[in-house]
């Protein structure tokens, strides 16, 4: 986290971008949607001096995700993944906003959990933090209520999320003149952290990464043996579930499948992703290694919530209580929250998208989020930075260079707007396969010293593109 965060004056006034509003154009910029992506691309617009209307149709309209009003809920996971910027490609694009001053990624910081080596937040506090900076912004203004269409004039940025309304759905079908695509997207449970029995559980972060006791001790360790496991298993594959409507068929996102999808892949597979049992010593019995561990991770800072660590689910709630309660050490457990599974809808960025993230057919119109078909929170936020400033540069006669490819951020916009294949275009994490390839000359790398040479490049390239000019344009 950096030592000082500008604030909105200092920021606006010293952004080499921050440019003035063109005679004739749209004084305001429209941003659709109050999630992470949203929030982002209106708080990087309205620091370079633009008016913003942010909408956001909750709570005339709901959605069976949101459980609250405010803005940058976190409906699934509290986590925002790695946070180490040397080696991780999200730890970099955390990196990289942070130096963009990115208003999701400062609220991350401020209101982070212990989680080892990963930046976990307290969604509650995190949420209002983002609500109360954006909504006391002079240049942002909120008005709820759903938009339906695309409209013809103006300047809008549409960041409505994987839960885009299925009228606005409608509407961008009638547009792109083709079926949206969609996958499904799971939450994983939340169980109250008193109801864990820790007479059978441990607290302790897989090889104890963290730097204080407090953050080694981030998550809370379930131990299975082998007969519990095919148990687990066994239960797992005959509980019952959410059935889909006739015709539908469930594309799931790899990163984020129902752990009965993961089952249902082979019966060790669970045992070699998120109920691995590496890295972790059984305090109540350390000569004897766990078949299976289930982890649980603190899910707000008073620590009175943990979520249980990749077991999206499609399972039925009264299913979910039985099986997940079959876990040593949650025979008891209590839930704040059981899990679910929705339809996820992303638009097929690479063909109907420029490379300003703006809709080819209607260029007055951006996108950014996860409806680009990035998957992630951080991902998510990232496309709601960088269009945010895209947009502002329009709207103040300014040419923002192109994001090199080289950055996490400029990977991202590069894969989902021509990068990838339209013809089998799919939700994609950062990640550095989708980097330009580290000249290997000099002797061949690990795969740690690769990784940090993909990170210093990225940081000197995305430093230099945030230093760089933005002449006028003509009008």
């Amino acid at each position: 986290m950096p030592d000082h965060v500008p604030s909105e004056r200092d920021a606006a006034l010293s952004n080499p971008c921050r440019g003035h509003y063109i005679a004739g154009m749209s004084d305001l910029l429209h941003v659709v949607g109050g999630g992470l992506a949203g929030s982002e691309a209106a708080w990087q617009a309205a620091q370079r001096g633009v008016q913003v209307v942010l909408h956001e149709m909750r709570p005339e309209c709901g959605t069976f995700a949101h459980k609250t009003e405010k803005l940058a809920e976190l409906v699934c996971s509290n986590s925002f993944r790695s946070d180490d910027d040397e080696h991780n490609a999200v730890g970099l694009l955390h990196w990289e906003m942070r130096q963009a001053g990115g208003i999701v990624i400062e609220a991350g910081d401020r209101h982070r959990l212990p989680a080892g080596g990963a930046l976990a937040v307290d969604r509650e506090a995190f949420a209002d933090a983002v609500t109360s900076k954006l909504l006391s912004h002079s240049n942002i203004t909120l008005e709820t209520g759903e938009i339906t269409d695309l409209p013809e004039g103006g300047q809008w940025i549409f960041a409505t999320g994987p839960l885009t309304s299925s009228a606005l759905g409608e509407a961008l079908k009638a547009e792109s003149g083709e079926e949206s695509l969609a996958f499904f997207d799971a939450i994983a449970p939340i169980v109250y952290a008193d109801s864990v029995d820790m007479s059978v559980a441990w607290a302790q972060s897989r090889y104890d990464k963290g730097e204080t006791e407090d953050e080694r001790r981030a998550y809370i360790n379930c131990p299975m043996t082998r007969n519990e496991y095919e148990a687990f298993v066994d239960a797992l594959l005959q509980a019952d579930k959410t059935e889909f409507r006739v015709g539908e068929t469930a594309r799931y996102f790899d990163g984020c499948l129902p752990i009965e999808v993961m089952a249902e892949r082979g019966r060790e597979t669970l045992r070699h992703g998120p109920m691995k049992p590496v890295g972790l010593t059984n305090a109540h019995a350390p000569d004897q290694k766990p078949y299976a561990v289930v982890q649980l991770r603190r899910d707000n800072m008073l620590g009175t919530l943990f979520s249980i660590v990749g077991f999206q689910t499609k399972m039925k709630y009264g299913a979910q209580i039985d099986v997940f309660r079959m876990i040593p050490g949650l025979h008891d457990a209590r839930f704040a929250r059981l899990g679910g599974i929705h339809r996820n809808t992303f638009i097929n960025s690479p063909r109907l998208l420029d490379e300003q993230l703006r809709l080819r057919s209607k260029p007055h119109i951006r996108f950014a989020g996860q409806i680009t078909g990035v998957e992630g929170y951080v991902e998510s936020a990232a496309m709601g930075l960088l269009a945010g400033r895209m947009a502002a540069a329009t709207m103040t006669g300014r040419s923002l260079p192109p994001v090199p490819p080289t950055t996490a951020i400029g990977a991202l916009v590069s894969h989902v707007t021509g990068g990838a294949d339209a013809r089998t275009f799919q939700p994609m994490n950062v990640n550095f396969g989708l980097f330009p390839p580290i000249d290997a000359r000099g002797g061949r790398r690990g795969r740690r010293d690769r990784y940090k040479a993909y990170t210093d490049r990225a940081k000197r390239d995305w430093a230099s593109w945030l230093e760089a000019p933005c002449p006028e344009v003509a009008v």
